[in-house]
């Protein structure tokens, strides 16, 4: 069960940001994980950014200032959410590690502007943990800006993304692969169900790289930045839960032509025909060549 865990006012110590967000050095965060028998771990996807320059570019990047709400997911021990907190935004910030949680409480002590809240942001693969849905339907207006663990970032942003308190904005550090999929146009080689299910709502940009020798441990893959802006004109809800279906349907037999990609979803291939002819769409079409205007008038079809 995830337990809030609130600012603590003890004073300064060595852990303890300095004016301006300087951390202290980073042999005094090692040796703090040290001491609480922390060693990160591949499950958890726990490789930490340690280059502050990239920290503070990914703030500029979001575009998030003061009296911003924002969500951090991955808090690790608080490097990015420092750089955060000193830019005035009103943070939360998930960890399921309750040792990382308590160093970077330490860490970030000087700011009464964050707030923790300690266990997993993902309740199974596709659902929010109940004590963070609360949190974040109560937050109001807010943006997720993170360096997302490797084992969560697709899950987590689709589950977000489709929710009742979906974030205006995300500005996440993400595996470069998963980067790519994320941000992917009609075409591209990785545009599938999830890039197509996110740019029903959002438009998406693949940010800057990161390489990573910047991490801790160093993971065997690079990575990359990517940003998502809700859209100002997304589908009626009637019309996104049609277009959902629909790319579920369609990309679940991705490299079938799209009579036979189409038929399962609607269960008939005579049907699947009657309404690419309509259509006026290439039955030997793949479902990744379809644009978003193509899929719309499909669902419409469907309706």
């Amino acid at each position: 069960m995830a337990i809030p865990l609130d600012p603590d006012p003890r004073p300064p110590s060595d852990l303890a940001a300095r004016p301006g967000g300087v951390r202290p050095a980073w042999g005094v965060f090692k040796d703090a994980l040290t001491r609480v028998g922390f060693r990160p771990t591949r499950t958890r996807g726990q490789n930490f950014l340690i280059d502050p320059n990239v920290h503070a570019a990914i703030v500029r990047d979001a575009g998030v200032g003061p009296g911003d709400h924002v969500l951090e997911v991955g808090a690790g021990c608080g490097f990015l959410s420092c750089i955060l907190a000193d830019a005035g935004v009103e943070l939360l910030t998930v960890e399921i590690d309750p040792r990382l949680a308590e160093i970077a409480r330490e860490f970030l002590a000087p700011y009464p502007n964050v707030r923790f809240l300690i266990g997993d942001a993902l309740a199974g693969k596709h659902r929010i943990a109940a004590p963070l849905q609360k949190e974040l339907e109560a937050f109001g207006e807010y943006h997720l800006v993170a360096n997302l663990p490797y084992s969560i970032a697709a899950p987590l942003v689709a589950s977000l993304a489709r929710s009742s308190f979906a974030p205006e904005s995300v500005s996440v550090l993400v595996q470069a692969e998963v980067a790519d999929r994320l941000s992917a146009r009609p075409g591209d080689r990785n545009w599938g169900a999830l890039s197509a299910k996110l740019a029903l709502r959002y438009e998406s940009a693949r940010g800057r790289d990161v390489g990573s020798q910047l991490f801790w441990p160093r993971p065997r893959v690079e990575s990359a930045l990517v940003h998502l802006r809700r859209r100002q004109d997304p589908p009626s809800p009637e019309r996104l839960e049609a277009l959902e279906r629909l790319i579920e349907g369609l990309f679940r037999h991705k490299r079938r032509q799209l009579t036979g990609a189409l038929e399962g979803v609607v269960g008939s291939r005579a049907e699947a025909v009657r309404i690419l002819e309509k259509l006026e769409l290439d039955a030997q079409m793949r479902p990744a060549e379809l644009s978003m205007a193509d899929l719309e008038r499909m669902a419409s079809s469907l309706l």
